[in-house]
């Protein structure tokens, strides 16, 4: 299994809605890395979902649900989607600060490339996150 993280502007979509949804392709990824990292993802493999800009705090687990096919809002084969689903929402959600003061998250992707949109997550940081947020997988 694989951990990843993606960002959502919670005004755009929100954590909220996803639940709401029950189920998501994430769309609108134009950069190659990211791309890049959504083609990396297999069903099953979990997802933190980080609100970014608004409240900067990873607030939810997601899962994948279908692994990486043709982006449907655009013709250009360069870019894909996979579909996500919610697993359960954080106890307590963990903010960018807390991430960034803790010793065990200094290679974060979040941290590093603060505007990659898509980042793979070791499962070291990924359990650090949820212990972080009272959260079990």
């Amino acid at each position: 299994m694989n951990y990843w993280l993606v960002k959502s502007e919670p005004f755009k979509y929100s954590w909220d809605q996803f639940v709401k949804d029950g189920k998501t392709f994430w769309d609108g990824v134009r950069n190659y890395q990211a791309r890049n990292n959504l083609k990396g993802m297999e069903k099953g493999d979990l997802v933190l979902f980080y609100h970014s800009n608004e409240g900067l705090a990873v607030v939810g687990i997601a899962k994948v649900a279908k692994a990486h096919y043709q982006d449907p809002t655009t013709p250009d084969p360069n870019w894909v989607v996979v579909d996500l689903q919610p697993v359960k929402p954080f106890k307590t959600p963990v903010t960018l600060a807390q991430m960034k003061a803790e010793k065990r998250l200094e290679n974060l992707s979040l941290i590093r490339q603060g505007r990659l949109s898509v980042c793979a997550v070791t499962e070291e940081e990924f359990d650090t996150i949820l212990e972080m947020g009272e959260t079990k997988k």
